[in-house]
């Protein structure tokens, strides 16, 4: 989905929930799209600020999770406590590895994990409709 429709889908989502469009709105989208990394409210914010965009904390907070209902972004927490987004659009599946010691994030994928979760799941009659990996230990930097 390319910029342009995932904006499509985020305002097509918010008249359906009968809100408005608004400036702070587009600043936080487009902010938000702009990105690569897994971002919490807090850390969107202050760069909105930075750049002299007029916004509240809460709305930037419901406004990712606006974004996290209408399916293109996903509410990830790593151990910290800390909620953070991460971008679903034009981003295949993927799991990740996490530093205890510097919360570094890597993202990976493996299909032969991914064979191993659809094998598990039907031996035992279960249909899978999303899940996550996390693997939590030290990066090379911290080892």
């Amino acid at each position: 989905m390319a910029a342009r429709s995932a904006r499509e889908a985020f305002y097509k989502h918010v008249a359906m929930r009968g809100l408005r469009r608004t400036p702070q709105r587009e600043a936080i989208l487009t902010e938000f799209l702009r990105w690569e990394r897994h971002c919490s409210a807090e850390e969107l914010y202050d760069a909105l600020r930075r750049k002299g965009q007029r916004v509240g904390s809460s709305t930037v907070y419901r406004t990712l999770r606006l974004l996290a209902e209408c399916g293109l972004a996903r509410e990830v927490e790593f151990d910290d406590g800390i909620t953070r987004f991460e971008h679903l659009y034009q981003h295949d599946h993927h799991d990740h590895l996490v530093c205890l010691k510097c919360g570094s994030l890597i993202e990976f994928s493996s299909p032969t994990i991914e064979r191993i979760q659809a094998q598990v799941a039907a031996e035992h009659g279960f249909e899978p409709k999303r899940h996550k990996m996390e693997i939590y230990g030290l990066c090379h930097h911290c080892r």
